[in-house]
């Protein structure tokens, strides 16, 4: 394929989205946060607030960092899917239709054939969330250490479980809680923790990590100047100790660990969504409605 010069300028304009959202979240947090001494673990810094009538809506780092990771995926998104060919002339093409075909099979093996159409979704909750935690790889505060962002797709995806769990219909829906009869309250319990769980556990060790990483290396520079303080001038304020193992650590907590748990969000999501549809009662209840509007 031939690229043109419009092909090439469209080709800049979706580069510039994947970098641009985060260059400007570090200038703005450059902006708005000065500089610490010591340890500093802080919660996501508030911006300001819009006045609502129950409660303000805040606006924050995990807002604004949400939103740029949400453009530059945007971007890499029409990036890899500028200039499509049926000869798939392009690498990007063949990057793309690679993910289209793993995400379907991941979807599929899990899911079943009924659900092949979530794939866009899970690649979107698998990019999103992973995304969301590497950021912190370019020092910009991770969406997913705050619980109001993991607590907000937790309550999205179980919207989604609960309708696919009254496909069946209400009444179906509410004897699955009395299945057996003295097991309901425990059923109940587990139908409200099921959203708290998701969000807890994926903020849970994304914030852990993030706050090990900090302490260790804190914990290394203070060592250094214990150990090797009597190093005369340079040499003696150099965090000797602190080379390579906060690297190392950071390579665990913010990369496998942060894509880590975007894969079991995903996972927990389609297994409970696959899972709670009542496959046997939904036919059931579709072949009734087909007998009784064909006059059977």
């Amino acid at each position: 394929m031939k690229k043109t010069k419009g092909f090439i300028a469209v080709d800049i304009l979706y580069i510039l989205m994947m970098v641009l959202p985060f260059v400007l979240g570090i200038v703005i947090k450059i902006l708005t946060k000065g500089p610490s001494e010591g340890i500093s673990i802080t919660g996501a810094q508030v911006y300001f607030e819009i006045p609502m009538p129950l409660q303000n809506l805040i606006i924050g780092e995990s807002q604004v960092n949400s939103l740029l990771v949400i453009v530059a995926i945007l971007g890499l998104c029409l990036y890899l899917t500028h200039g499509l060919d049926v000869k798939a002339s392009l690498k990007r093409q063949h990057i793309a239709e690679w993910a289209v075909e793993v995400t379907e099979k991941i979807t599929v093996t899990n899911m079943g054939e009924r659900f092949k159409g979530f794939a866009p979704f899970i690649t979107g909750i698998l990019a999103l969330s992973a995304v969301s935690s590497l950021i912190t790889l370019m020092g910009l505060y991770p969406p997913t250490s705050d619980i109001n962002v993991t607590g907000g797709w937790a309550i999205l995806v179980f919207i989604l479980i609960t309708y696919y769990k009254m496909k069946a219909g209400p009444v179906v829906y509410a004897k699955s809680f009395a299945s057996p009869v003295l097991m309901a309250p425990l059923n109940i319990i587990s139908e409200i923790a099921t959203p708290i769980s998701m969000a807890f556990r994926h903020y849970g060790n994304v914030l852990s990590g993030s706050v090990i990483s900090i302490l260790i290396a804190t914990g290394l520079q203070g060592l250094t100047k214990m150990l090797l303080g009597f190093l005369p001038g340079f040499l003696g304020q150099f965090p000797f100790l602190q080379i390579g193992l906060p690297a190392i650590l950071s390579l665990y907590f913010d990369i496998f660990s942060g894509c880590l748990q975007a894969y079991i969000f995903a996972m927990l999501t389609m297994l409970y969504v696959a899972g709670g549809f009542p496959e046997e009662e939904y036919n059931l209840r579709k072949a009734k409605k087909i007998k009784i509007n064909g006059g059977i």
